[in-house]
C-alpha cells in the first residue's frame, strides 16, 4: 500500500523485500532491522498455511495473534522451528489435516493475523542474500495447499494509494466506539473471569440503546477518555515499568491476558509487540536526568564494554519524532545496531551513539541517529534477549545531554 505496507486479499500474506519505507504511518514504532510481512485471516472460512523456509543462522520470528493481539503459536528461530507448513486454524475447526503439515495452530479468535519478522543487516550484500528466502515466506488458504513450497518475488507486488497521514492512521473513533463494541463482543469469547464482565457491559450497550441520554453519555465518556487517559499513554514513562536510568520497559508484551491497561497502551503507543521471550522494548522520552529530548541538543548514549544488549537475536536503538514514526533524514538512517558494520568503538572497548539535530564532530558520524528540531523519543529493541534482558538485571545507558 503506497509501496510501503505489505498488503494481501485476506486469507493471504503480503511481504516486503526491504526495510519498511520511513513514510510508514500504518502503525507506530516500526523497525527497520527486519524485513517484514502483513496478512489477515478469517479462520472461520478456511484455516490457512504458514510457509516457513530454511532460515539458516538468520533470526526470524512469525508473530501470529489473536484479536486480543495476543500472540498464538510458537513459530521462529527462538523456538527451533523447523522448515515446512504449519496450518493455523480457528477455535471450532474441526477437519482434517492433510499430509505435509508439520503442526497445527489454534488461533483463540475467529480473526488473526501474522507479522513475519527477518532480520536483514545494513549491507547491499545480506540485502541480496536475504531475497530467496523471504520469497518463501508465505501464508494462503488451505484449499491452495499442494505440499510444495510456493515462492514469491515479493519486490514485484502492484501498489496501491493510501490517505497521507502525518501520523498513525486513526484506528479508534470515540464517538463509534460503543457501537462497534457490541459485534467485538460477539467476536471475542470472554477469557475465564471475564464473564461477568462481558454480561455489565453487555446490560450497558442494551440500556443505552433503549436511552439516547445514555448513549449520548457513553460518547462523551468515550471522547474524554481519548484525550485523557489513552492520549497519555503516548508518553513513555506511562508504558511498561521502570527499566532504570530513566527508561522505561515493555510488560506481558503480546501476552496480555486480563492486563487491559497494558495492551492499552501498547495499541496506543506501539501496536503488535513480539511477546517478552521474543523481544524486550525499553524506550524514553527523557534523558537521564529526566527532561524531554529535543534536537537542539546532542545527547550521548554509552554502552560500557560488552554491555549492549545481551541477545543471541540482535538488538537496536531507534529514534522516533514526536508520532513515534521516523524522522526523514539525508543519511537515511533510523536505528542503529547489530545491523550496522560501520559502528566506531572507543577506545576502552565501548560504544557511544549519539542523537540530535545538529551533526557531532569528527569521527561520529557512523555512530549518530539525526532527530528533528523538536521533541523525540529513543527505543532499544533486544530480540531473543539473554536471561539479563528477560529478569531485567540488564539496564539501558544513561542519556547524556552534551551541548545546546
Amino acid at each position: 500500500m503506497n509501496g510501503i505496507v505489505p498488503v494481501a486479499p485476506q486469507g493471504h500474506m503480503g511481504m516486503l523485500s526491504d526495510y519498511i519505507d520511513p513514510a510508514e504511518t500504518f502503525v507506530t514504532c516500526p523497525n527497520q532491522d527486519v524485513v517484514y510481512g502483513l496478512g489477515f485471516f478469517s479462520l472461520d472460512k478456511q484455516p490457512v498455511v504458514i510457509q516457513v523456509p530454511d532460515f539458516g543462522d538468520r533470526f526470524w520470528v512469525y508473530a501470529i495473534y489473536d484479536q486480543r493481539t495476543d500472540q498464538v503459536g510458537e513459530l521462529g528461530k527462538p523456538y527451533g522451528t523447523e522448515p515446512g507448513f504449519y496450518l493455523l486454524v480457528g477455535p471450532n475447526w474441526e477437519g482434517e489435516v492433510p499430509d505435509g503439515i508439520n503442526r497445527v495452530i489454534r488461533s483463540s479468535t475467529e480473526l488473526a493475523n501474522i507479522i513475519p519478522r527477518a532480520f536483514m543487516d545494513s549491507t547491499a550484500e545480506d540485502k541480496a542474500a536475504i531475497q530467496p528466502v523471504i520469497s518463501q515466506i508465505n501464508v494462503y488458504p488451505l484449499s491452495e495447499f499442494d505440499g510444495e513450497m510456493k515462492v514469491t518475488d515479493w519486490s514485484k507486488l502492484p501498489h496501491f494509494p493510501a490517505p497521507k497521514s502525518d501520523g498513525e492512521t486513526k484506528w479508534v473513533s470515540p464517538e463509534k466506539f460503543f457501537d462497534q463494541l457490541p459485534a467485538v463482543l460477539d467476536q471475542v469469547p470472554p477469557l475465564p473471569g471475564e464473564e461477568a464482565l462481558y454480561a455489565n457491559i453487555r446490560a450497558l450497550l442494551a440500556a443505552a440503546e433503549q436511552d439516547p441520554q445514555i448513549r449520548q453519555a457513553l460518547v462523551e465518556v468515550a471522547k474524554e477518555t481519548e484525550k485523557t487517559v489513552i492520549a497519555d499513554f503516548f508518553k513513555w514513562e506511562n508504558n511498561g515499568k521502570p527499566a532504570g536510568n530513566g527508561w522505561n520497559r515493555s510488560v506481558n508484551n503480546a501476552d496480555w491476558g486480563i492486563d487491559y491497561a497494558m495492551r492499552t497502551g501498547t495499541a496506543r503507543s506501539n501496536m503488535f509487540d513480539n511477546r517478552p521471550n521474543e523481544t524486550q522494548y525499553f524506550y524514553t522520552d527523557n534523558d537521564g536526568n529526566g527532561q524531554q529530548l529535543t534536537g537542539d541538543n546532542l545527547y550521548s548514549i554509552t554502552f560500557a564494554k560488552g554491555e549492549t544488549p545481551p541477545v543471541k537475536g540482535f538488538w537496536s536503538l531507534t529514534l522516533y519524532n514526536d508520532k513515534h514514526l521516523f524522522y526523514p533524514n539525508e543519511l537515511q538512517r533510523y536505528s542503529l545496531g547489530t545491523k550496522n558494520k560501520d559502528l566506531e568503538l572507543n577506545e576502552d572497548g565501548s560504544l557511544t551513539l549519539y542523537a540530535g539535530h545538529s551533526q557531532p564532530d569528527g569521527d561520529k558520524l557512523s555512530n549518530w541517529l539525526p532527530a528533528p528540531q523538536g521533541t523525540f523519543s529513543l527505543y532499544i529493541r533486544a530480540y531473543w534477549g539473554e536471561q539479563a534482558i528477560l529478569d531485567g538485571s540488564w539496564q539501558p545507558p544513561v542519556i547524556k545531554k552534551l551541548s545546546q
